[in-house]
């Protein structure tokens, strides 16, 4: 399992581009020996390597989109950086915090184990043996009194150790005889007596009171739940989740039955809501739109949602709507358009009023996934107070056809040596590779080799419960 690798973090297209410059392509060195001069110029106008989306960022042009396709990674770091975390709320410990993600750390509020106890179900011993028995603890149980030397008590896992007691004797490690002056416990052949502390947790073991056990952004899982139990808690303080909107658009789209004269069913209307929860919303509305331009500008303008996601009407079709109500909304856009395929015309805008932002995708299934990736993960990431997850690198096990000047999303499934098998059926309006896939492969412009290594999305959210790892 070695193939796949964690690339450390930051974006996973910082590292495919890493990768990439290590590949020897024919005129590699001299593109990258050309190009240092101005990429030293960027670093020291920007040298934390931030997105600036005021650069990409203006007011709308009336009818369709005008501005020219940023760079895939570009349009990641814009929508990171495009909101702002939202407030903590309390929630009980229990299934309703899964998903979110913590707004402060979780501090232990004792230590744990908070006693001294035993690890395993036997004796409680004070010093060499043998030992003369009396009582019994039980976990929940407080000792009766202290161990002198000589004397053992049985104990069950968990209960607190007695005051004087130096180890535990393990039960199948024991024998009991019984005498006339009471019952003596002997060490059993061949087992050798225990040594001090043997078996025993010690108070404070794990961690001491006020020590910090997770860190501020850490999704809240059943391990999290468990963990924060232990140390105390009866709730959590996690980010709350951005309500969003989802609005399907298109005259063509079916709800039910077989496709039919024209119409096909809508796949994104039963994918996306799923999809977003396992990113931390809180899918408030799924709405179906005809196309029509003031429907849309009136659910737009009459949405409390933090972030409305539309479906279609991106491109510049005469029933492409989304930009001349943006426009007629005063939003500004900070993305129109991405150098990615599928997805190249999605779109990201900041609303004056209502919404803060709208995240517009591609009707096609696979490139509104990829609209979903690129915009929709990060900017959603950013609002729960979410960490971003670390990429990881796959060898590629065949080549890998790139468009000239974009990047470009393949679904590949893992094979047993760890390596991403390019899928089939990946064309934008597909979801038949996206559905059998373990992830999508970043391909850089140009394309990619058997063997070279490329940056993968975890698409672990689509199927997998909603506490998932990222995308």
């Amino acid at each position: 399992m070695e193939e796949k690798r964690r690339a450390g973090r930051g974006d996973p297209l910082d590292v495919a581009l890493a990768l990439e410059e290590g590949r020897d392509r024919p005129g590699a060195a001299k593109a990258k020996a050309e190009a240092a001069p101005h990429e030293e110029k960027q670093r020291r106008a920007n040298p934390e390597g931030r997105a600036k989306p005021e650069r990409n960022a203006s007011p709308h042009k009336h009818g369709q989109g005008s501005g020219t396709a940023i760079a895939w990674a570009e349009a990641r770091r814009v929508a990171r950086g495009a909101g702002r975390r939202l407030a903590g709320r309390a929630e009980e410990l229990g299934e309703g915090a899964l998903g979110a993600a913590l707004a402060r750390g979780l501090v232990a509020l004792t230590d744990l184990p908070a006693f001294d106890s035993s690890a395993m179900d036997g004796w409680a011993v004070a010093g060499p043996g043998p030992w003369r028995l009396s009582g019994e603890v039980l976990a929940g149980q407080r000792p009766s009194g202290r161990l002198g030397d000589g004397q053992a008590v049985g104990i069950a896992t968990g209960a607190v150790l007695p005051p004087g007691a130096t180890a535990v004797l393990r039960r199948e490690h024991g024998t009991v005889e019984r005498r006339a002056d009471g019952e003596w416990l002997r060490v059993g052949r061949p087992h050798p007596a225990p040594a001090p502390g043997q078996d025993v947790r010690r108070r404070g073991q794990e961690c001491r009171s006020g020590e910090e056990l997770l860190p501020a952004g850490t999704v809240v899982t059943p391990a999290v739940l468990g963990l924060a139990a232990a140390a105390g808690y009866d709730e959590l303080t996690v980010t709350a989740r951005p309500r969003v909107e989802v609005l399907v658009l298109g005259d063509e789209l079916l709800e039910r039955g077989l496709p039919r004269e024209g119409r096909v069913r809508d796949a994104l209307g039963p994918m996306l809501p799923a999809w977003l929860r396992a990113l931390g919303a809180d899918v408030v509305a799924v709405r179906r739109l005809v196309d029509d331009a003031e429907a849309l500008r009136r659910a737009v303008a009459g949405s409390d949602a933090d972030l409305v996601v539309t479906t279609g009407g991106t491109a510049g079709g005469p029933v492409d709507h989304v930009h001349p109500v943006l426009a007629r909304l005063g939003a500004r856009l900070l993305v129109d358009g991405v150098a990615v395929r599928p997805g190249h015309p999605m779109l990201l805008a900041e609303l004056p009023s209502g919404p803060e932002h709208l995240i517009g995708l591609p009707g096609n299934p696979l490139a509104a996934v990829s609209g979903v990736l690129t915009l929709v993960a990060p900017l959603l990431r950013t609002l729960a107070g979410h960490r971003e997850p670390a990429p990881y690198a796959a060898p590629l096990t065949a080549d890998v056809a790139g468009h000239p000047s974009d990047t470009r999303l393949v679904p590949v499934v893992f094979d047993d040596d760890s390596a991403a098998r390019p899928l089939h059926f990946a064309g934008p309006a597909m979801l038949r590779g996206l559905a059998a896939a373990d992830g999508m492969a970043v391909i850089p412009p140009g394309g990619a080799r058997a063997g070279d290594e490329a940056a993968v999305l975890d698409l672990g959210l689509v199927g997998g419960p909603a506490w998932g790892s990222g995308v």
